[in-house]
Formats: structure tokens, C-alpha cells, sequence
């Protein structure tokens, strides 16, 4: 899928969410939790989460708890779901 800032069908992301392993739409945001055996692992994993959103220039929520991080996206600009939360959500994958 072409990276861009358009808002995506509901079939489009029902398609697209076969690809995210573990992701899911909660409400208007393509969410999921990450779960650690320590917090540190956690907190590590959420800098890194940062650090891969700024380089797509595309911000996620994270929310840090005791041993899970759970992170939701939208695109704020399109009114919804974009290709590029998709992107992000591949890039956070490959993170572990």
C-alpha cells in the first residue's frame, strides 16, 4: 500500500490488519499491548517506539505500565486510520 495521508476504508484496514500482527482498532485507533518480564524492558521499548515514530514523523499515544506498554494511532490530519499508522505499526513489530 502506497504511503500517503488518506483515510482508509473499512475494508482497506480490515485488510491492512492481517498484516499487524497483535493489532487491533480500539474505537478510532489502531492499538496494541506490548506485555515485558520488567518495567525497564517496557520503558526501553517505548524509547525505541518514540525513536521510530519521529523518524516517520507520525506520533503515537504510549502509555507506560508495570511490565506492558500499550500504544494506539491514528492520523489525526485524515479523520481516521491512514496508511502510515500501518507503517508505523510494521516498524513497531519489527522492534521485537
Amino acid at each position: 500500500m502506497e504511503l500517503a495521508y488518506r483515510k482508509l476504508s473499512g475494508e482497506e484496514i480490515d485488510e491492512e490488519l492481517r498484516g499487524v500482527d497483535g493489532w487491533r482498532m480500539d474505537g478510532d485507533k489502531l492499538a496494541k499491548q506490548f506485555e515485558f518480564d520488567a518495567y525497564k524492558d517496557g520503558v526501553v521499548f517505548a524509547s525505541a517506539v518514540g525513536y521510530l515514530a519521529d523518524s516517520l514523523n507520525h506520533h503515537p499515544d504510549i502509555s507506560i505500565g508495570y511490565k506492558k506498554v500499550n500504544i494506539a494511532v491514528n492520523t489525526h490530519d485524515v479523520g481516521g486510520i491512514s496508511p502510515y499508522d500501518f507503517e508505523l505499526a510494521r516498524r513497531i513489530n519489527s522492534l521485537g
